[in-house]
């Protein structure tokens, strides 16, 4: 083994060594997430039964991971990847300058979008099941906070998918493969596991 290369018997350089980092539930869950809440979003005004039941799976999603990020896997865990305010400023300072180091696991501000989406997410759902009950249907403060998060989640989705595509260019990584693999190349020197 050569640093994070590996050869064959011919002297060939084969691609770098990779990890598991991110887990089946992870990326269940993960991508599970994208569809429903895409579905969700879709279908809010026009099919009202598919998108209530797309919402409830979504609420069991979110029980799972939240549960999963207190006990799950190492990158899993929120332990994992909730960092200060200020090394989240650093970080994002850092990529400006298209200099940050990498992560292994979540960066900081990957942890924080998790944490932002995740609480977005759940406020979604808790506005939308009020709205199926006797006390808040019609409500119309729910129904705007409702509509408000789900478009709010919307800009922090657009700005998650931007970070990930900085983050592969910066690092030479392509993330989404990672989501879906769970391998991401080796830590390096200068990297944080």
């Amino acid at each position: 083994m050569r640093g994070a290369e590996t050869t064959m018997e011919t002297g060939d350089i084969q691609s770098p060594a990779t990890v598991r980092v991110w887990d089946p539930l992870v990326r269940i869950f993960h991508w599970s997430l994208v569809g429903l809440f895409t579905f969700a979003f879709l279908t809010g005004d026009e099919w009202q039964q598919p998108h209530e039941i797309a919402g409830y799976v979504i609420a069991g999603l979110i029980a799972v991971r939240v549960v999963w990020g207190l006990v799950g896997s190492r990158h899993a865990r929120f332990s994992s990847f909730i960092y200060r305010p200020s090394t989240v400023a650093g970080f994002v300072s850092d990529t400006v300058r298209m200099k940050a180091r990498r992560y292994l696991g979540h960066n900081p501000a990957g942890g924080l979008m998790v944490i932002a989406l995740l609480m977005v997410i759940i406020a979604i759902s808790a506005t939308g099941w009020m709205m199926t009950t006797d006390a808040y249907w019609g409500v119309e403060w729910v129904e705007e906070l409702h509509e408000g998060a789900a478009f709010t989640a919307l800009g922090l989705i657009a700005l998650h998918v931007g970070g990930v595509i900085v983050a592969s260019f910066e690092h030479g990584e392509n993330l989404v493969r990672a989501m879906v693999t769970g391998r991401k190349r080796a830590a390096g020197p200068n990297d944080i596991a």
